[in-house]
């Protein structure tokens, strides 16, 4: 599928919410709620139950038993098992648009997206959008549901923020956009507090952002800012780099995974207002260990003073991408 919506679709089809022990079957009393008379409601009676059909509970415990059939996988998400147990307690729920009232967790990881299309606009309850390795490039802001508190798109293609914060969901509290394709400064500038202003964590490893002083000048606008993960950029290779962001950023709490105790952040006490010692480059030593699968040239029979036989050179290169 090439949209979110597509593979919504697809996830719920795999999910089975209209196959047994889940949906309005014939197997399932509790489809007999939605259709009680208020009559009989009023007066508390019970309809006949056909022959054949199955209590809420005992179907329940045919989705929880991990030696049956119809179990989920013990690595499955906390929105898969809701779905499924709404679908056999309360299944007019999930029918047709319903079930997007219902869903506040949406994970579609590995499926191939490259549209955050507008059929997002649904889940008016979506407070958690996960679209990690996907191939998306930009996401409109237009078709994020306004609920929204965390959006990860961790490893796809994005490049371009600009549409992104035209219209940012204003709730928003973590952007992971680690493993992308993001380069400074042109994209530095929509990392404020004007587009996210309840911003706590933000994930940015992994990128092409080069430049430290001008970045933090944007991120040091987010007042809620705790958490911050910028390693991976060339800029993490500056010799003052943790200690210009410790400094520069009093509120920060967590820098790339490491949490910042007081005793670190007296020992960089003043360095954010040294941005002289910030240099624009940095040096790397690569050293090689070892190396399989070329030729030894010592294996060759070394050739005899004065011998006319012809000599064979081998040369290889070895390329590193940063």
């Amino acid at each position: 599928p090439s949209s979110v919506s597509a593979a919504f679709q697809e996830y719920l089809q795999h999910l089975g919410l209209q196959d047994f022990p889940c949906g309005f079957g014939s197997w399932n009393k509790s489809r007999l709620n939605a259709r009680r008379s208020p009559r009989a409601e009023a007066a508390g009676l019970e309809e006949a139950v056909p022959p054949g059909e199955e209590t809420p509970e005992a179907l329940l415990e045919l989705l929880r038993d991990q030696h049956s059939p119809w179990a989920l996988p013990p690595d499955c998400s906390p929105q898969d098992r809701l779905l499924r147990e709404v679908a056999v307690l309360a299944p007019e729920l999930l029918r047709g648009s319903r079930v997007f009232q219902v869903v506040k967790s949406l994970r579609i990881l590995d499926k191939g997206v490259e549209e955050v299309d507008e059929g997002l606009l649904r889940f008016q309850q979506l407070e958690e959008l996960v679209l990690s390795a996907n191939h998306i490039r930009r996401v409109t802001s237009a078709h994020l549901p306004r609920s929204l508190k965390v959006l990860e798109l961790c490893c796809n293609a994005v490049d371009d923020l600009q549409d992104l914060c035209a219209q940012p969901p204003p709730k928003l509290q973590h952007l992971g956009l680690g493993y992308n394709r993001l380069c400074g400064p042109s994209q530095e500038k929509y990392l404020t507090m004007d587009f996210w202003p309840n911003l706590v964590s933000l994930d940015l490893s992994f990128n092409s952002l080069t430049d430290l002083p001008g970045l933090v000048s944007q991120l040091s606008t987010l007042q809620n800012l705790h958490i911050l993960v910028l390693q991976g950029n060339p800029l993490a290779l500056t010799p003052t780099y943790r200690g210009f962001l410790v400094d520069s950023l009093p509120k920060l709490s967590v820098l790339d995974d490491i949490h910042i105790w007081p005793e670190e952040r007296q020992q960089f006490h003043g360095l954010a207002r040294q941005p002289e010692l910030i240099r624009s480059e940095a040096r790397v030593v690569v050293s090689i260990g070892e190396m399989e699968g070329l030729p030894n040239p010592e294996a060759f029979q070394q050739l005899e003073v004065g011998s006319e036989g012809l000599v064979i050179t081998y040369s290889y290169c070895v390329t590193y991408e940063f």
